[in-house]
């Protein structure tokens, strides 16, 4: 995936930290992704939709983009404005009560999003897998712990992040959390390679929020924190 592409699109109205589609684009560069125009994606707390818009984009399917904060008529604008109005419809749903029917999405992703609401086990067994399709995909990218900082997050993490440091989990914890099932083919966490320069977009950029986890990058996300990338095949 050519990031090049979507420059346009990516800015400080856009970006609610850092850079999802370097995210999204480590995820399909790793698992590249390719769908008939009427298979259908679930794009999991998508945000102002810019990753939905980007999964849109490069695999060709129709995309349900799905976010808690951002409402769906904001989201159905932006995407109208950016010719993706037909191929991407915007929802506005809390990740624990999902209204879709069972086994539609051949794909789900989820950038900067799932640690809010999947942390838990069983979740993943609840709530996403009753959603997909025999044979389908789950790609997720989030802010993690790094592995050899296990069990310490809210010790290391508290100054920046406050009570969400739990919420930073280790790719090791993350394998664990999304648990086994016989629908479950693998599921595979690592440390994602794209860490610095999806922090450098949004620490360039003059969001308040931006401006306040620089003062704390060099101490704390710098040395402790990582991208947590989960692939996830099914059966």
């Amino acid at each position: 995936m050519d990031i090049n592409n979507y420059k346009k699109y990516i800015s400080e109205e856009t970006m609610m930290g850092p850079n999802s589609v370097r995210i999204l684009a480590e995820l399909l560069d790793k698992y590249p992704l390719r769908f008939a125009a009427d298979d259908r994606i679930l794009d999991l707390g998508c945000g102002t939709g810019l990753t939905s818009f980007v999964i849109a984009k490069e695999t060709g399917a129709k995309v349900f983009a799905n976010d808690l904060w951002v409402r769906a008529e904001e989201n159905g604008k932006r995407f109208a404005c950016w010719g993706v109005g037909e191929q991407i419809t915007p929802v506005c749903e809390d990740a624990n009560q999902l209204h879709f029917e069972e086994k539609q999405f051949h794909a789900l992703f989820s950038v900067d999003a799932y640690h809010y609401f999947g942390g838990s086990k069983g979740f993943f067994q609840e709530k996403i897998l009753p959603l997909m399709k025999s044979n389908g995909v789950v790609l997720i990218g989030i802010p993690g712990l790094k592995d050899e900082y296990t069990g310490c997050a809210e010790e290391l993490l508290s100054d920046w992040v406050g009570d969400d440091a739990h919420m930073f989990k280790s790719p090791k914890c993350w394998k664990e959390i999304i648990g086994i099932s016989d629908r479950i083919e693998s599921v595979k966490t690592w440390e994602m390679d794209c860490f610095s320069r999806a922090w450098e977009d949004w620490l360039a950029t003059d969001n308040p929020f931006a401006l306040g986890d620089k003062q704390y990058f060099e101490t704390i996300i710098k040395p402790y924190t990582c991208f947590v990338g989960i692939s996830i095949r099914l059966k």
